[in-house]
């Protein structure tokens, strides 16, 4: 059964159709010495941890970018602090259940020699739960600032504990919800990320990772600014660095199979697209790797492609893919059917027209007729979250990591 089947079988069926969705805020910097601003990066490190730890265990969070388009949305400032009523604006903007916010105070040591940054920590959160109306009590968490990767996992841990307490690992366990990495790089991650100058961005990103080779959270930052600039073949180098149990597997995995696939190597994006599917088998993944087999005249195309457009019939990308495929073997019938449905739902598309009209007239390709060669159309966009979220309503198990493909 389809999973688009699936949702209106249980709508019909009187499920109550509900996922709990989290979004974790920028921690507010509320240190009061005059040195306040370069900790600001503390409270974007505590709001990824916590969001990659949640999102690890098979929780449903919304990224960092969402989150940043509801503080401009709202004309709020990420790093100040949030009134109770901002916070529930954002999780309306949102549309999510439960808020995690909190605030940072960094302490200096005042007998620490100048220029150093020794000094203790305060970590405060909360929880909202926008359904409930409830607000939980404060938690916090406090040591040396050396003692962020531990405060942070530990904090994570409390907030799972909060908001999906059978995701939760033990308490002894809590480190696990944490990379184990160095502190300074982290601090260069996450300060590329905040970065507003591209080569700034760039910058902090590669030194994170001369810092720490293995660490995946930068290489996929950097695969997308090489992806974005077109430079696909370095976009892959760094997106190959991927580990399959971090927190951007699946998207770096679909932007590694992009990357490959306008680099023309159509094995690679094969590759890469077919462990995706195998993992998350949504409509967008599957329309790549039938667009990866169709350039390499696999018969394969046709049943990826079919596949997408079940699992999203109102999405005319698919059946003119799914036309094409067919039009290029000479099943003329079944291609005219695929690219009807194109033009039931697309009337302007000219190419469907045009297709449809050789299929009419039994015309297949003709070589070296440039024009109808390559018109395979790929999908750029990524939206695993509502497949997530289909899957917690059947209670199937999360696992977030896949077999990564071998290059």
């Amino acid at each position: 059964m389809k999973f688009w089947r699936v949702t209106i079988f249980l709508a019909l069926a009187g499920v109550r159709l509900h996922a709990q969705t989290s979004a974790v805020l920028p921690f507010a910097n509320i240190t009061t010495t005059a040195a306040a601003t370069p900790f600001d990066w503390i409270g974007e490190s505590i709001a990824e941890t916590v969001r990659d730890a949640i999102g690890g265990r098979g929780g449903l969070t919304i990224g960092r970018t969402d989150v940043d388009d509801a503080f401009r949305q709202l004309n709020l400032r990420p790093i100040s602090v949030l009134t109770q009523a901002s916070v529930l604006k954002l999780g309306e903007a949102l549309e999510v259940e439960q808020m995690v916010y909190g605030t940072f105070q960094f302490i200096p040591d005042a007998a620490a020699p100048a220029g150093t940054r020794r000094g203790a920590l305060k970590i405060a959160a909360r929880v909202i739960d926008r359904g409930k109306l409830a607000h939980s009590s404060e938690f916090a968490e406090s040591g040396n600032l050396e003692d962020l990767p531990t405060l942070e996992a530990h904090l994570a841990w409390r907030v799972i504990m909060n908001v999906a307490p059978k995701l939760a690992p033990a308490e002894s366990d809590f480190r696990t919800l944490r990379p184990n990495i160095r502190l300074d790089a982290q601090e260069s991650y996450i300060r590329g990320l905040i970065a507003r100058e591209p080569e700034q961005r760039e910058r902090f990103l590669l030194q994170a990772t001369r810092i720490e080779p293995k660490f995946g959270h930068p290489a996929f930052e950097l695969g997308r600014i090489h992806y974005d600039r077109k430079e696909y073949r370095q976009a892959a180098q760094w997106l190959q660095k991927i580990a399959p149990d971090d927190a951007h597997a699946h998207d770096a995995a679909f932007l590694l199979g992009l990357s490959f696939y306008q680099a023309g190597d159509y094995g690679g994006a094969q590759k890469a697209f077919q462990a995706l599917s195998a993992a998350v088998p949504l409509s967008e993944v599957l329309n790549n790797l039938g667009a990866a087999q169709n350039r390499r005249r696999l018969p394969d195309a046709v049943e990826s492609f079919a596949r997408a457009s079940q699992g999203d019939p109102n999405d005319t990308t698919y059946y003119f893919n799914l036309g094409y495929a067919q039009w290029q073997k000479g099943d003329f019938p079944s291609a005219a059917i695929a690219f009807r449905s194109v033009l039931e739902r697309q009337p302007d598309d000219q190419l469907a027209t045009l297709l449809l009209g050789l299929c009419i007239k039994r015309q297949g390709p003709r070589q070296g007729d440039a024009q109808l060669e390559s018109l395979e159309r790929l999908k750029t966009n990524y939206e695993e979250r509502a497949y997530l979220q289909l899957k917690s309503l059947v209670g199937t198990p999360n696992t977030g990591s896949f077999i990564a493909p071998a290059k």
